[in-house]
């Protein structure tokens, strides 16, 4: 065989994607699944195609593109920056690979793809149906925004089926959870969900944000839609915005086709950026599985905390649950400290490691007093009803050494007064 042969046979595009099921391991599957083994110009990389539209030939190139494929990414070719980027395609493959799905579809923030994929499956007169714990936002959007277009949501207990069950109506199209839920790691049990909602002919949505597709695959056990804000895991370094949709074809096709519409769509950076966090996420996400544990087992011991949220300890409401269907418990610990508002501040100002900021999963460690940060304008008596506690914190880690995370954490409990 010549060289002039090996090379051409190197650059055939007609195999460009490796097969997701040759990978057993989870490192070699997020660098390499769903990425096409064959770039443009011989680049290891996939290229950043930085541009707002797209060129024609002549005006018989357009009769012929609008006539066979419409507006929107068909193959190689687009029309216009709204429909479809490369760099996006190349990400929104490998996140669907990662998460075992048919297709996924990326976005500018992981509320851009809540709001756009339930504007889709919705209309006037439907019914959801949520579980509580989820991300204000969501819940937000749920019962203040839908209902003005007479989507109707009932909320019920994180953990309680049985209520989730009765609350679906004939009007009910979705049941939405998520997992572990923010900020008390609750774990959805997703076998049972998806169950409930098959034999209620319904979808199921989770928000899977907190497990990554590492820790947890909603997909393989009967989930119909999975959700992420790639910002946290995915992206890995807090520096991006994202959020991705993934599941079957029949379900992506018409939120795809309603991208172009609504704009919510990335940037080809943003994509380029979260493309190279992926191939970090098994490294990134076992250390943090790993430093969440040791973190969780030392909070629980010191005598100045009261309780510790961590799907990984036995003491936590849902860790039967958590142990059956995780790979692993994450890298956010939620706790709360024995004193008052103003004792847990001084608590979070006297930490050293992690800067006080909202998100997680990047390679900063990042800390919160959700009263004073996600739940500041809500009024006292509000924030105990949804659960938020004045002395609650939330720990995401990020890549440091547990063995230092520990002794500042040691160091900043030292001044809670104990009683």
């Amino acid at each position: 065989m010549t060289t002039k042969t090996l090379t051409k046979l190197s650059t055939n595009p007609s195999v460009p994607v490796l097969p997701t099921s040759h990978f057993q391991g989870a490192s070699t599957r997020a660098v390499h699944d769903g990425a096409i083994r064959s770039k443009p110009y011989h680049s290891l990389i996939e290229p950043i195609v930085q541009t707002s539209t797209y060129t024609f030939e002549s005006s018989n190139d357009v009769c012929e593109y609008m006539e066979t494929h419409g507006q929107g990414m068909a193959g190689d070719r687009i029309e216009y920056g709204r429909y479809g980027n490369p760099t996006v395609a190349a990400a929104e493959a490998r996140l669907a690979a990662l998460e075992g799905a048919d297709a996924a579809i990326l976005f500018s923030s992981g509320m851009a793809a809540i709001t756009n994929v339930l504007f889709v499956l919705l209309s006037s007169g439907d019914h959801i149906v949520m579980t509580d714990d989820c991300y204000r936002r969501t819940r937000q959007f749920c019962q203040q925004i839908l209902t003005r277009f007479q989507i109707q949501c009932t909320v019920v207990p994180m953990g309680d089926y049985e209520a989730l069950e009765a609350a679906i109506q004939p009007q009910t199209r979705l049941l939405i959870s998520e997992t572990p839920t923010n900020p008390y790691l609750r774990v959805l049990d997703v076998e049972r969900f998806a169950t409930i909602a098959r034999r209620h002919g319904v979808l199921s949505l989770v928000d899977s944000t907190f497990a990554t597709p590492l820790n947890l695959r909603p997909l393989e056990w009967g989930v119909d839609l999975v959700i992420h804000s790639a910002t946290k895991y995915l992206g890995g370094h807090n520096d991006l915005l994202a959020g991705v949709v993934a599941g079957r074809t029949e379900l992506i096709n018409p939120i795809r086709e309603i991208t172009g519409v609504l704009g919510s769509i990335p940037d080809p950076h943003n994509a380029y950026l979260l493309i190279r966090g992926l191939k970090t996420l098994s490294l990134r996400v076992t250390h943090q599985n790993c430093t969440g544990f040791e973190v969780a087992e030392f909070l629980e011991k010191h005598p100045a905390v009261e309780t510790v949220w961590y799907p990984g300890l036995a003491s936590h409401p849902d860790h039967k649950v958590a142990a059956r269907q995780m790979a692993g418990f994450g890298g956010v610990v939620s706790f709360t400290i024995r004193g008052d508002l103003q004792t847990t501040s001084l608590f979070v100002d006297r930490l050293q490691i992690p800067y006080i900021s909202p998100s997680l999963g990047g390679t900063e460690s990042l800390v919160i007093q959700p009263a004073l940060m996600s739940y500041y304008d809500v009024a006292p008596e509000e924030r105990q009803r949804l659960g938020i506690r004045d002395n609650l914190v939330r720990l995401a880690l990020g890549l440091e050494d547990s063995s230092d995370l520990i002794a500042d954490l040691e160091q900043a409990l030292a001044g809670v007064p104990l009683p």
